[in-house]
């Protein structure tokens, strides 16, 4: 979002544009209940909107740690002997790549318990707990005290990196989509939208620095934390591979009942 944030093009994009900020949840019900046009949307949300068409050009993925999607269990607790997980209720789209990886680890019977992202209190109540976003940057960030405090051994499981062993595809979490209708709603075509996006995402790439610097302000994080998260975790393009990772995971998720069949079009 550099682009619409920062001059010189923020003011052009905001006679375009009206930004309006929530999770990627809640803009996939807005573009299902027509309240909006382009939104970030969860890759399992498209199943259920098959009027979106996904802009080309970006994504929000990672190729093998990413650091903010955490699957976290006792050590005496092993994989295919958890019965329940304390599931943070951020994301759906984690929630069901976390059914297939379970199912892969030959575990089809957890019980996903929705909960609030605290982990002292979900593992009070579930055998694992998945942590998502600032919450699991925070848990790996306290690691170290947790583990004196509490005096248990835990074992932290890194979503997109178990994904990738699992599968050898990357973790595709979301995608910019468009409402079908959008173009003549707003008069912009989807090139032009999908260009301004792509831009922008080129000039928020050249700004990592910058980035770390402003929300180091707005996060208890250190700047370093959020530098290598921006830089070395997350994955910005929908190329081929990601592509390839997004057809695998409709392809599993219907196998094993995540989630409606689903052929994406990209």
């Amino acid at each position: 979002m550099w682009d619409f944030e920062h001059e010189p093009l923020a003011g052009a994009l905001a006679e375009r544009y009206r930004i309006e900020w929530m999770l990627p949840s809640e803009c996939a019900d807005r573009l299902a209940a027509r309240t909006a046009d382009v939104g970030l949307v969860p890759l399992a949300a498209l199943p259920y909107n098959p009027d979106l068409h996904i802009l080309p050009g970006c994504t929000i993925a990672s190729k093998d740690f990413v650091r903010s999607l955490l699957l976290v269990r006792r050590a005496g607790r092993a994989l295919a002997d958890i019965r329940t997980v304390a599931a943070d209720t951020a994301s759906r789209t984690t929630i069901a790549y976390s059914r297939i990886m379970f199912e892969k680890w030959g575990n089809s019977a957890v019980d996903f318990l929705p909960m609030a992202a605290d982990l002292d209190f979900m593992l009070e109540r579930a055998d694992a707990a998945i942590l998502i976003g600032d919450p699991a940057l925070l848990a790996l960030e306290e690691r170290a005290n947790r583990d004196e405090r509490q005096e248990e051994e835990l074992v932290y499981h890194d979503i997109a990196h178990e994904w990738r062993m699992l599968t050898g595809l990357p973790f595709v979490s979301a995608v910019w989509a468009i409402r079908a209708d959008a173009e003549l709603r707003g008069g912009l075509s989807s090139e032009v939208i999908a260009t301004d996006f792509t831009r922008s995402r080129d000039h928020g790439m050249a700004s990592i620095e910058a980035l770390a610097a402003e929300w180091c302000d707005r996060l208890p994080l250190a700047e370093h934390t959020i530098r290598s998260y921006l830089s070395e975790n997350i994955h910005y393009v929908l190329d081929e591979e990601c592509k390839e990772g997004m057809r695998g995971f409709f392809t599993m998720a219907a196998e094993t009942g995540v989630l409606p069949d689903y052929k994406i079009e990209l």
